[in-house]
């Protein structure tokens, strides 16, 4: 039955490579259902309490965090940290009286979803990355809908609920018109020089920082293309004044808020392979350079890139060779117009444009009495 002021629940983050997408639905649920009622819920203290509210939308902090793997007093409170939250989720449940509950992943989906669940609510929920973390494939037992952005991923969850939707990007990648040229003056590069993009995240990665660092000789050596760099707020001090950011083909930035404009500039991208990353590159059909974290669960940064290696969309290059290769590959790239069509004609292959309004489809569905439990 047809409802016009649905109530949502959408939980989840932690990083941005959840908070994103969750906002890209709300946005997409909004656009489809005016009158919906969404609320976010989150955990205190991360990044979600703050990128959220700035979207728009009201959340809900719960008192929890992962599981540290390393012997640590840290998770001595682990315990009653579930705890408190599974109470804080009933409550919320209770009183929020939602029509559906969507989780993207993340410290707060698991007892939101578990509560949501457990009182006879519909669940969905949004798988990113090529590999199921352990939330969502416990979740995945009572969920409704398991949205991915991967094929194959009936290895970790019933087929029967598996929609291929891929990951939702943010609105200003979409609908952005910028051109290099506009691009080049933001940034103050050269539109007519060949232009690699390297970044690591808002905060940065150390281990491709270094990798620049160590590489100032050889790009002093091709004064012929640039670099625009984003060390990350955490590394500006140390990397913004290194040999590498004093070379004047590269232009350093401790963060870049126009992600439209450094895409349109970048013939090539160097960076990690996350899974909100490697949607916005499909989405634009960038050819890329992937170094995954080493420092991901299940090391599933490298599962991402190798699913796009597979297909012939990307190159990886482990984070232990990036010293060594980092600019030599980048070169090799830009020396090679061919090679950086195919892998830009194969990131567009896998590009799934319309994700957030067919996970917001969904979303209504469910909220509206769908059923597709097996």
């Amino acid at each position: 039955m047809e409802k016009a002021n649905l109530k949502i629940i959408i939980s989840g983050g932690g990083t941005g490579g959840h908070v994103f997408p969750a906002i890209a639905i709300a946005d997409a649920l909004k656009k489809l259902k005016p009158g919906a009622d969404i609320l976010f819920v989150g955990a205190k203290g991360k990044i979600e309490m703050e990128k959220v509210p700035a979207a728009g939308y009201p959340i809900k902090g719960l008192w929890i965090s992962g599981f540290h793997r390393q012997l640590t007093l840290r998770n001595l409170a682990f315990p009653l940290k579930v705890a408190s939250s599974l109470w804080q989720s009933r409550q919320i449940i209770r009183e929020f009286k939602p029509d559906v509950a969507v989780g993207v992943g993340g410290f707060a989906s698991g007892p939101i979803l578990r509560a949501a669940a457990h009182q006879g609510i519909p669940t969905l929920i949004q798988e990113q990355n090529s590999y199921a973390g352990v939330t969502n494939r416990l979740l995945s037992r009572n969920a409704d809908r398991i949205c991915v952005a991967y094929e194959k991923m009936e290895q970790y969850f019933p087929a029967e609920k598996i929609a291929l939707t891929g990951n939702p990007v943010r609105k200003d990648l979409v609908s952005s018109q910028a051109d290099k040229p506009a691009a080049a003056v933001h940034f103050g590069l050269n539109p007519g020089k060949p232009t690699v993009f390297v970044f690591g995240g808002s905060l940065g990665a150390l281990s491709i920082n270094e990798a620049m660092e160590a590489n100032a000789g050889l790009l002093a050596e091709h004064p012929e293309i640039q670099v625009l760099w984003q060390v990350g707020k955490l590394y500006q001090e140390r990397f913004g004044a290194g040999q590498t950011a004093a070379l004047p083909n590269v232009q350093v930035r401790p963060f870049i808020d126009r992600m439209d404009l450094a895409y349109s500039l970048a013939d090539l991208v160097v960076c990690r392979a996350g899974a909100l990353t490697i949607a916005e590159l499909q989405l634009l059909g960038k050819p890329a350079i992937l170094i995954p974290s080493p420092n991901v669960a299940e090391d599933h940064q490298t599962k991402n890139a190798l699913a796009l290696v597979e297909k012939d969309a990307a190159v990886m290059l482990p984070n232990k060779d990036a010293a060594e290769s980092i600019i030599r590959k980048s070169l090799d790239l830009l020396n090679d117009p061919e090679k950086r069509a195919l892998l830009s004609g194969n990131m567009l292959k896998m590009a799934k444009p319309d994700a957030a309004a067919e996970i917001a489809r969904m979303v209504v569905g469910l909220g509206e009495g769908e059923r597709v439990r097996g």
